[in-house]
């Protein structure tokens, strides 16, 4: 993990803060270079901020003054839950300019190299979080805010004593959907089959959900670039499993 600035939070901190539940990410660190550090200091004053503050405490977000946006425009809003370096936040977000979208993230590197590459390309409608992303829905995100919610690659924890880790439980597909919209999209992907059973029956069993049909015209775009990392695991052999759900009327 990275030096902790004022504010900011660890996975340590955020495991400290929150011993209630286990987390589901691991601890990393890694410095910024000075380019990342130089547009970090810049723009993540504006264009982000921690889920929570130095004393465990949450402010929900007004998304219509934070993205500039009057409250009576209807814009539909994204939560990307495990944004690491932003690959498919950035592409997504430049392929519908109408949505806004907030990218949710642990590590403080990854959140630097999506903020440099909004820099470079000047997109205005991404905002980040740096946290947990159930502290984020748990306290940022009002119910019944999200037209969407992504969670792409999430960390499959393989080991079975460490399958409790794992982000997209019961508890959190039960949460995504009170924080969507009618009509609003659940998207998860992964290429772990096992973790694929297991999300797709949580998302089965919230009554709240049920599938996409196929063909079905959805508020938000399902279309998501590769990445790097998802094109090893194709090289490898692993199948990538999509998974789409829609909030319930």
């Amino acid at each position: 993990m990275h030096a902790q600035r004022p504010g900011s939070v660890t996975p340590e901190t955020a495991t400290h803060q929150h011993n209630r539940r286990v987390t589901s990410f691991r601890s990393r660190r890694a410095a910024l270079t000075e380019a990342q550090q130089e547009v970090w200091e810049r723009l993540w004053p504006s264009l982000g901020r921690p889920a929570l503050d130095d004393s465990g405490t949450a402010t929900a977000l007004d998304t219509h003054a934070w993205f500039g946006r009057p409250a009576e425009s209807g814009r539909a809003l994204v939560c990307e839950i495990g944004c690491g370096t932003g690959t498919s936040t950035l592409a997504m977000a430049l392929a519908e300019p109408e949505i806004d979208v907030i990218a949710v993230e642990v590590y403080r590197r990854g959140l630097a190299q999506l903020l440099s590459a909004v820099d470079r390309t000047g997109v205005t409608n991404i905002r980040m979080v740096r946290g947990d992303g159930v502290d984020v829905l748990e306290q940022l995100v009002a119910p019944g805010a999200l037209t969407g919610v992504r969670v792409f690659f999430p960390d499959p924890w393989p080991k079975s004593r460490h399958h409790k880790r794992r982000l997209l439980q019961p508890e959190t597909m039960a949460l995504i959907a009170e924080r969507l919209r009618p009509g609003g999209v659940l998207h998860a992907a992964t290429d772990h089959a096992g973790y694929a059973e297991q999300i797709a029956a949580a998302g089965d069993a919230e009554p709240r959900l049920r599938r996409a049909r196929p063909g079905e015209q959805l508020p938000i775009s399902v279309a998501r670039p590769a990445t790097k990392y998802e094109s090893k695991a194709r090289e490898a052999g692993s199948a990538v499993t999509e998974l789409l759900w829609v909030r319930r009327p």
